[in-house]
């Protein structure tokens, strides 16, 4: 099962989908043994990476040497920004392709217009895909994008927003079956990647949402026809995830999660190259996060977790990990535990009359750039 994104052909149709603190080019190269597909990128802002005055900006904008295809997610709100951005990213030869995020449900960032709040003004949305695509094509790149069903249940922008990028060129859509208002919370609506499929039909749509084990994966696809998923928090302390797809998508069955002995050098390997990628200090400081991913669900103590979330080195995160019973494995049967994000579902905070002119393409302003999710 391939998937065709413009020139770039995946062997199986997985994506992984940006995540802030997250997708950085050391957990990107680590969940890349472990499978094929497009590692996209943590989110870059068009506007920070004109401006070059964020040594962080750039640190997220480097690939490993090895990373092929390039793939990064860009966010911005004003077109003309956004076109100097890919302009910029394809002429210096920095990328193979670009996403770009219309789905972030974050309230500091849609009350000024920004993120889940673009779709609800189709004229600006299509004046920054045409953007990104113009400035994209004679290089090549393909340019896709993603988005959730709407606002909320009252308000859906999908069909709108997926015709749009079809027309202005892009080269595939992934959709987040959640509404803004949902946030990270309940059960994503595969029935509307469904309907979005119906109503895209020339260029592939992605599915994301719920994706927590390889089956969901397959199921989804089956169910609604989509083209290939997207994996969000599925994968966090689960890179292995990525094998289990391969595996599934050729008819293998997955293999059985890790016990503790062989999770232990997993972990151990993700924290060295966050080390050798950030230096020492700030590498182990950003695996902590990580350890309770991993252990989620396996038979550790509150104790043992709670000084893994606060380890100072990679010793002491070897010497923590070792004194763990080696066959510590998750219990049979354990039902799905979800990792991540589980913010509960609250109204989409918008610009004063935002939804009172949809045709009007005016940019809401640089401080609608501000971003601090994937959505």
């Amino acid at each position: 099962m391939t998937l065709q994104i413009g020139p770039l052909t995946l062997d199986v149709p997985v994506v992984l989908a940006p995540m802030a603190g997250v997708t950085n080019a050391a957990f990107r190269s680590l969940c890349r043994e472990y499978g094929a597909g497009l590692y996209v990128s943590e989110m870059i802002m068009a506007r920070a990476l004109l401006n070059r005055e964020s040594a962080k900006t750039w640190q997220r904008v480097a690939f490993d040497p090895g990373e092929s295809p390039r793939s990064m997610q860009l966010y911005g709100t004003d077109p003309v920004v956004v076109g100097e951005a890919v302009h910029l990213l394809c002429d210096q030869g920095m990328v193979d392709h670009i996403d770009m995020n219309f789905g972030c449900p974050a309230p500091k960032v849609t009350r000024k217009g920004g993120g889940s709040a673009v779709p609800a003004r189709p004229a600006l949305l299509r004046a920054i895909v045409k953007a990104a695509v113009k400035a994209a094509t004679p290089y090549g790149i393909p340019v896709t994008i993603k988005f959730r069903i709407g606002l909320d249940d009252s308000l859906t922008t999908m069909l709108t927003t997926g015709k749009i990028g079809e027309d202005e060129g892009v080269k595939a859509i992934a959709l987040h079956a959640r509404t803004a208002e949902q946030r990270y919370s309940g059960h994503a609506k595969w029935d509307a990647i469904g309907e979005l499929k119906q109503h895209v039909t020339s260029i592939p749509v992605l599915g994301n949402g719920d994706i927590w084990d390889a089956q969901d994966a397959l199921d989804m696809m089956r169910k609604t026809g989509c083209d290939g998923v997207v994996i969000g928090r599925g994968c966090l302390g689960r890179p292995w995830l990525f094998r289990d797809l391969v595996d599934i998508f050729a008819g293998r069955a997955p293999q059985p999660a890790p016990t503790v002995g062989e999770l232990a050098p997993i972990m151990n390997e993700h924290a060295r190259r966050l080390v050798a990628w950030y230096g020492s200090n700030q590498g182990v400081r950003d695996f902590r996060k990580h350890t309770s991913w991993y252990l989620t669900g396996y038979p550790v103590g509150p104790e043992l977790r709670r000084r893994l979330s606060n380890i100072a080195s990679l010793d002491e995160l070897g010497d923590l990990l070792g004194s763990i019973d080696p066959s510590a494995a998750l219990p049979a049967g354990q039902p799905t535990l979800i990792r991540g994000h589980t913010n509960s579902a609250r109204p989409v905070h918008l610009p004063d009359g935002w939804l009172d002119h949809p045709e009007d393409a005016t940019p809401p302003g640089p401080e609608a750039d501000e971003i601090v999710s994937g959505g």
